[in-house]
């Protein structure tokens, strides 16, 4: 017998079928030593407590890096961006747009602009006499959260002259808007429920959603001022001047008269900038009455209209 005819043995075909080429191991054509040889190849099963705790892991891993490089939730306490960004706004913050480092084309990086809304470290009372000192709270530097308008660039002259405020010797465009601010809490006549509200015009109406004032001409934004301060500002000739220092930023509050900002403890370093807000994802009314049930107060507070409202 040649070699060819002892190498390949054909098997007889079951009636109406096409031959089948015989297979080496054994009569079970070799189906078990292929699947020892699979068992060896891949090792043994995995467990199903093994299996979700890998995908936790790596879940875990990979939100952990979202939030560290990506983005990061926020929630706005204060009113001082009112009613731009409202009291109980939960924001997304893009961090990854302000990266430190060199600025790649091809990836969703650039300078902070002027007009960004940036959520940064509060850096505490900048060196320097010329800031409203006396005004500024205790809060704890480089550990709480502040979300304001950026006003002034490096090397920028930012001038404060009533309402206006100049840049470099020229106004800049902003949309003055004359509101009313909710009572404090040691207001009389209030019980303070409604400190969180929104900024109302002077006849009491919410300046909000249909109500909401769009800029106009080529202001991209609303400021809010109290009715006579923007009536006194038209006499003022002459205001405060401040010279921004390089790797710095000079931010205002667009609740201009509820804003601690800049003109009160001074500049923002770039290093102390986590990021630009992005939207919101969620909103709650904190003015509105509770029900005493939480599921209750979160589908009947909830401002469902901001929820995805691009911040701007």
């Amino acid at each position: 017998m040649s070699t060819e005819q002892r190498g390949a043995v054909v098997a007889e075909p079951p009636a109406g079928g096409e031959p089948v080429r015989a297979r080496a191991g054994g009569p079970d054509g070799g189906g078990a030593g292929a699947k020892e040889a699979a068992h060896k190849k891949h090792g043994p099963p995995h467990s199903v407590v093994r299996e979700y705790f890998e995908s936790l892991v790596v879940t875990a891993v990979m939100a952990l890096f979202g939030m560290t490089f990506v983005v990061q939730a926020v929630k706005v306490p204060t009113g001082s961006m009112q009613n731009t960004i409202l009291i109980g706004d939960h924001l997304l913050v893009n961090k990854f747009i302000f990266a430190p480092g060199p600025i790649l084309p091809f990836l969703p990086q650039r300078e902070i602009e002027r007009g960004d809304i940036i959520v940064f470290k509060y850096p505490g009372k900048f060196p320097s006499e010329q800031f409203r000192a006396k005004n500024v709270s205790d809060t704890v530097p480089f550990k709480t959260n502040y979300v304001k308008r950026v006003i002034g660039l490096p090397g920028d002259l930012v001038e404060l002259r009533g309402t206006d405020v100049l840049i470099n010797g020229q106004p800049l465009p902003e949309h003055k808007v004359a509101a009313v601010n909710p009572p404090n809490d040691d207001d009389p006549s209030t019980s303070g429920d409604e400190k969180g509200a929104p900024l109302k015009d002077e006849q009491g109406v919410p300046l909000i959603e249909g109500n909401a004032p769009r800029p106009a001409g080529d202001a991209p934004y609303n400021v809010y001022w109290e009715a006579e301060h923007m009536r006194d500002a038209r006499r003022v000739t002459a205001g405060e001047k401040f010279s921004v220092p390089d790797g710095h930023y000079f931010v205002m509050g667009d609740n201009r008269d509820n804003s601690e900002d800049s003109r009160y403890w001074g500049f923002v370093p770039r290093h102390l900038v986590i990021g630009r807000a992005m939207f919101v994802y969620w909103s709650f009314d904190e003015s509105a009455p509770s029900a005493g049930n939480f599921l209750i107060d979160f589908f009947r507070n909830t401002r469902w209209a901001r929820t995805g409202t691009f911040v701007k």
